[in-house]
């Protein structure tokens, strides 16, 4: 066979492949979730909001969708993933130095007492210990930290690296909100510094779409150059109320969709769906599946307690996945 007409053959049939991929994609956009009412409600909604000239037609630039992150996109327990992070710093550090290993909080994270850690409005004893092990470093001091522990650690009951461990059916939706004109921004509790090492990386969202918890931080001009250190001074909490709090300080429009799995987001659900002057659409994500990651709601291992939004859905409209029955690949 001449070589023009084997190169020609070899294009078509890479086209072939590209347009039925294509309109695979197109017919199923969210194929790891089973035909259930969240899949279609979700659908509906995106077609509603997207469709030129329709009445509900919203613009591209207020296509704001709003994820919160533990429990949502990826595992929240036995702990949140950056409060694992910290307690193997922790331990580093107390291991060299006998008057950290008596602070009590110190003695709680090696335990494993995330109660303690947990109790008071804002985790009192849990930001005690990200204090310890995040405050002092440079960006670029902890940005090689966090690496360096999710290149080297694995999840002690799904055995994966942390950020393997992503949801694939929220992944594909990340996707799906995307290729139909959305802005796709994560808003969790967790520690924004955190999560923009590896957010671009693991969900396409960059850096500047990240709102997370944050305090101060300080310039210091050094022989090396300029550096930022990270302190613990003047902490914002980016949970619960503080959610919308963040969103119009940091986005400052009014998400249309928006995404979370615990009473902590709450008030994010309140803020996207209640009295908003453009459609708009709120999903729970129900953790039902204890064979292939956990199964919690009212008693969680550590956080993600879901109790109030739970019973609010029904009332306000809000789609609850259920995870073992709504999705029928959890990983990839």
């Amino acid at each position: 066979m001449p070589f023009n007409k084997f190169a020609a053959m070899l294009v078509f049939a890479f086209a072939i492949m590209h347009f039925n991929f294509h309109n695979a994609w197109a017919a199923d956009p969210l194929p790891s979730w089973n035909e259930s009412a969240s899949k279609k409600a979700i659908i509906a909604f995106v077609e509603r909001v997207t469709e030129q000239g329709a009445a509900d037609f919203v613009p591209p630039s207020e296509r704001i969708a709003v994820f919160d992150n533990d429990g949502t996109l990826w595992p929240e327990n036995p702990v949140p993933f950056q409060a694992a992070f910290a307690f193997d710093q922790i331990r580093k550090k107390a291991s060299a130095d006998s008057n950290l290993a008596a602070d009590p909080m110190v003695q709680a994270a090696l335990s494993g007492d995330v109660k303690k850690l947990l109790d008071g409005p804002h985790h009192d004893g849990l930001m005690h210990v990200l204090a310890l092990t995040h405050s002092g470093m440079t960006n670029s001091e902890f940005q090689q930290s966090v690496e360096q522990w999710l290149a080297n650690t694995r999840h002690p009951k799904l055995d994966r690296r942390y950020d393997d461990l992503t949801y694939l059916p929220m992944q594909e939706l990340l996707e799906y909100l995307r290729a139909n004109g959305f802005k796709t921004y994560i808003v969790s509790g967790g520690g924004a510094d955190f999560m923009r090492v590896w957010s671009e990386r693991v969900y396409g969202i960059p850096p500047e779409q990240v709102i997370g918890s944050h305090a101060k931080t300080k310039f210091e001009m050094r022989d090396s150059g300029p550096v930022l250190i990270k302190t613990m001074d003047h902490l914002f909490v980016d949970d619960k109320d503080g959610k919308p709090v963040g969103i119009h300080q940091f986005i400052g429009r009014r998400p249309i969709a928006c995404f979370g799995n615990s009473d902590g987001d709450k008030a994010m659900l309140e803020y996207t769906t209640i009295n908003n002057p453009r459609p708009s659409m709120g999903l729970i994500v129900h953790h039902t599946d204890a064979a292939r990651e956990y199964a919690y709601d009212s008693a969680p291992k550590s956080s993600g307690k879901l109790i109030e939004a739970l019973n609010d859905a029904p009332k306000r409209g809000w789609l609850v996945v259920d995870m073992e029955k709504d999705w029928n690949k959890v990983w990839k």
